[in-house]
């Protein structure tokens, strides 16, 4: 039952729920193909990666190559990575997280919101 006593109309409901499909599905498709970046040591390693969270790309400065101390690279690499990914989770909220209301609220499976 609906506020007022009436009945829902399936068919909308199904239109309603249709296109909130469309639109989840061309959300996902968008943050396939946007890059988003993170960086750790003042830009010396930047990592690049999808909205989705695929890492496209992973820049380091040479200065940052120490041959006797590789384990600073190791962190400054995770942490850009890392950086990156927290950028990629911010865009995947603003662009999916109305939809996911428009559900009721419940959040998209997968997704940290």
């Amino acid at each position: 039952m609906i506020p007022g006593g009436g009945q829902p109309n399936m068919q909308e409901l199904l239109q309603q729920a249709q296109k909130m499909q469309q639109d989840l599905a061309r959300a996902q498709e968008e943050l396939a193909r946007t890059e988003v970046e993170g960086q750790a040591g003042g830009g010396l390693v930047q990592a690049t990666v999808t909205g989705s969270g695929e890492l496209r790309a992973l820049r380091i400065d040479p200065k940052a190559v120490d041959p006797d101390d590789t384990e600073t690279l190791a962190d400054l690499v995770v942490a850009a990575v890392q950086a990156a990914n927290e950028n990629a989770q911010t865009l995947q909220q603003q662009k999916l997280g109305p939809l996911a209301q428009g559900l009721g609220g419940g959040g998209i499976p997968g997704l940290p919101f």
